[in-house]
């Protein structure tokens, strides 16, 4: 006598599709029986906290605007007054060898690339420098270093 044919997995993986297509008629049936949905069941509106809800806003609360006050895009840079070119700083790190260092800004902070061919004398570390900024190929670079 054969045995069948029907493994234990085939026959499960048989059931879960009869499952599936038995809960999507049920589904299809339900909203025969429902009918179809209104427009308004289906509209959402917005509250001015940004939630969702099914009620529509109070008009009472409403607010004007002006299409001309409303600024599209970055608003123009006000006139200010012209920043001080040459800055002064302190030398945190210089190494005479390889001809490179770095200098903090004392307004700012930040911490300036130097180089020895911008340099207009010879500097150490704790030097008190003046020097201007340029945009390097790695960020800020000090040009035209003095000291104080």
């Amino acid at each position: 006598m054969a045995r069948s044919q029907e493994s234990f997995n085939k026959k499960e993986i048989q059931n879960k599709k009869d499952k599936k297509r038995k809960e999507k008629e049920k589904k299809m049936l339900e909203r025969k029986e429902n009918g179809k949905a209104s427009f308004e069941d289906m509209i959402v509106y917005i509250d001015e906290n940004g939630n969702q809800t099914t009620t529509p806003p109070d008009l009472t609360k409403r607010v004007e605007f002006n299409a001309e006050d409303i600024v599209i895009g970055i608003p123009k840079k006000e006139e200010s007054e012209p920043e001080d070119k040459v800055r002064k700083g302190v030398v945190t790190f210089y190494n005479e060898s390889k001809g490179y260092g770095f200098i903090k800004d004392s307004v700012s902070g930040d911490s300036v690339f130097v180089h020895v061919n911008q340099l207009s004398e010879t500097i150490t570390e704790g030097n008190r420098v003046s020097f201007e900024v340029e945009k390097g190929q790695r960020g800020p670079t000090a040009v035209r270093v003095k000291k104080d």
